[in-house]
C-alpha cells in the first residue's frame, strides 16, 4: 500500500473515531496516531478536522472526556465511547459496508 495520505470522503472522520474509541480510550493525538497505524500509513486525519469532530461527538453524546495524565506526565482529555457511540457506530459502519458494497459494484462494471 502506498505510504502517501489518502483523503478521506466527508463523513468518514466520524466513524473512524468512533470505531479507533472501540478500542479504549484515547486522547486526540495518539487517536490520530493509532489511525496512522492501523491504515498502513494511507489515512491521516488532520487536527482542524479531529479535534472539531471529537467535540460534535461528544456534544451528540456518542463520546465522553476527561482530563487525566498522558505517557509523557502531562495531562490530556482522553475520549471514550458511550453506550449511545457505540450504537452509533454500528449504525455508521453498517451504513458504510452498504455503500461501499454499492459503489463497488459500480466499479465492477465492464
Amino acid at each position: 500500500m502506498s505510504h502517501e495520505p489518502l483523503d478521506m470522503p466527508q463523513g468518514t472522520v466520524d466513524l473512524l473515531v468512533l470505531r479507533i474509541l472501540a478500542l479504549g480510550p484515547h486522547h486526540g493525538w495518539s487517536i490520530a496516531e493509532r489511525l496512522h497505524q492501523l491504515s498502513s500509513a494511507a489515512l491521516r486525519i488532520k487536527q482542524g478536522s479531529l479535534y472539531p469532530a471529537l467535540h460534535r461527538l461528544e456534544r451528540r453524546g456518542w463520546l465522553k472526556a476527561e482530563w487525566r495524565p498522558s505517557d509523557n506526565t502531562q495531562r490530556a482529555k482522553y475520549y471514550e465511547l458511550t453506550r449511545k457511540g457505540r450504537a452509533q457506530l454500528e449504525t455508521e459502519a453498517s451504513a458504510w459496508q452498504k455503500l461501499t458494497a454499492a459503489v463497488s459494484l459500480i466499479l465492477e462494471i465492464e
